[in-house]
């Protein structure tokens, strides 16, 4: 797939990493040569210097004969009329588009084709909030990615000392839970993955991937570890974009500390959270910290944009007694350094990003991509398609299917509504007869004799990226099925 890249910001060069070596045939563009020379040095693509909304720059990186188009520099009117012209004079099959400001993302017919012709409006602090307000609501999770709009979770977690599975196979784990279905997807052990079966036994400080209902994470949660207290207090070191939207968010259930050392920030912050306490200050500062009891803190949120204050504060923060803290990462090289050493949970925005887009850039019917472990791994949701006769899933069990190695089907989700549903959050829907038919959709976790059936959506497990593109193929029903 030919594939033009506006932006060569921290999610622009993650994004193009990832696609090159899916062998995509990439062009980045951006304003300065010096974000583009460290990609050209390392990857297989091309780039151009310029401004990503002129027609002529566009022409340069190929616009006429892409497939696909994802504008994701800083500037949203930047992204909107790029996207708009690659609609309307460069015939771009589909348009992607970063946009921040949140008075656009609340009018959706802004990306309309009738305006600014956006397909996918990704917002990345969005995406994180929601990734961070799920770690919070499950304070023993390393991870909590959604599927089918929810029906189902995956959830990673580290077996610890004292667990109820340690030591134990996971054929025991229904024993423990005989009134709800789960299923362990993946094993990491020593950052090493271990595909799982019945007769395997979880040790100490794996980390054991699992899914199941949404509805029944809980439970099964406090099988595999001895459940953390809920989180009450929280405090957030940053008061930015992300730091600002967790805060919204949190404000009505939880007691919420936010940290800003930029005085008008504070009073911006102050006028628009009203339930929150505002401190104006250095997230670095030992004193300020102290007497603010960041010893009593259940969650402590490192959001700034400078990785190395989050890092610092974090540490902080820990060897103060907050029971767990969050930091964002941007440098992958430093997420694979802090996570576990001091810092509970190291989040780099540009990999939780990532998967809403890949789900567009992926062969197949791809609903849902979540890409894991820093990119290493992958869980996707695909629909199957076809009949018997033109698929290699569907009317077969899943033990006839010939998957690549070291993949696993953890669950699937029948009855789901049609079309670009599934895509859309539960929370933005109306109450309609498509949503009660989401409703009703059937969970089913997977087991060797459960039979696919057309229009079911998988959600697969893949501890090696490499073996995506042959998941995906699999899915693919052949030439000529009407």
């Amino acid at each position: 797939m030919k594939i033009v890249i506006l932006g060569a910001g921290r999610v622009g060069s993650t994004v193009a990493e990832s696609l090159v070596s899916e062998s995509n045939d990439i062009t980045v563009v951006d304003l300065t040569r010096s974000s583009l020379t460290p990609l050209q040095e390392r990857l297989d693509l091309r780039t151009v210097v310029g401004s990503a909304s002129h027609p002529d720059i566009m022409t340069q990186a190929g616009m006429e004969d892409a497939d696909m188009v994802l504008a994701l520099t800083g500037n949203d009117e930047t992204n909107l009329v790029a996207c708009k012209l690659a609609a309307s004079v460069f015939n771009t099959p589909t348009r992607i588009a970063r946009i921040r400001t949140v008075d656009y993302l609340d009018h959706p017919a802004i990306f309309s084709k009738e305006n600014f012709c956006v397909d996918f409006a990704i917002c990345p602090e969005r995406i994180l909030t929601k990734y961070i307000e799920k770690l919070i609501e499950f304070p023993g999770a390393l991870q909590v990615l959604d599927f089918a709009s929810g029906k189902v979770s995956l959830v990673a977690v580290k077996a610890i000392h004292g667990g109820p599975l340690i030591g134990r196979q996971l054929k025991e784990l229904r024993q423990h839970v005989p009134n709800l279905e789960t299923r362990v997807a993946a094993i990491f052990r020593h950052n090493h993955p271990i595909i799982p079966e019945g007769s395997t036994v979880v040790e100490e400080g794996d980390e054991v991937f699992f899914i199941a209902a949404s509805s029944d994470i809980r439970a099964v949660m406090s099988e595999l570890r001895r459940m953390d207290k809920p989180v009450r207090r929280v405090m957030i070191a940053g008061g930015g974009r992300i730091g600002r939207r967790l805060a919204e968010v949190l404000q009505q259930t939880h007691q919420v500390r936010i940290i800003e050392r930029d005085i008008k920030v504070c009073e911006s912050l102050t006028q628009s959270l009203h339930n929150v306490l505002v401190l104006h200050g250095d997230v670095t500062d030992e004193e300020l910290l102290e007497s603010e009891n960041i010893s009593e803190m259940d969650t402590f949120c490192a959001l700034t944009d400078n990785e190395e204050n989050n890092i610092m504060a974090a540490l902080m923060a820990k060897r103060m007694g907050a029971r767990k803290v969050i930091a964002l990462i941007h440098r992958s090289m430093y997420v694979d350094l802090m996570q576990g050493s001091g810092i509970d949970i190291a989040i780099s925005p540009a990999q939780v990003t990532i998967g809403s887009l890949l789900a567009y850039v992926r062969q197949g019917d791809v609903a849902v991509v979540h890409s894991l472990r820093r990119g290493a791994a992958e869980a996707l949701e695909l629909v199957a398609h076809g009949d018997a006769s033109a698929s290699r899933v569907v009317g077969r069990k899943i033990e006839e299917i010939r998957l690549p190695r070291g993949t696993t089907i953890g669950a699937i989700v029948r009855g789901l509504p049609p079309g670009e549903f599934y895509r859309r959050n539960l929370s933005e829907l109306e109450e309609d007869s498509l949503t009660d038919q989401w409703r009703q959709a059937q969970v089913i976790i997977a087991h060797h004799d459960t039979v696919i059936e057309q229009n079911d959506h998988v959600i697969l497990f893949v501890v090696n990226k490499k073996m995506v593109r042959q998941v995906e193929k699999l899915f693919q029903v052949n030439v000529g099925f009407l």
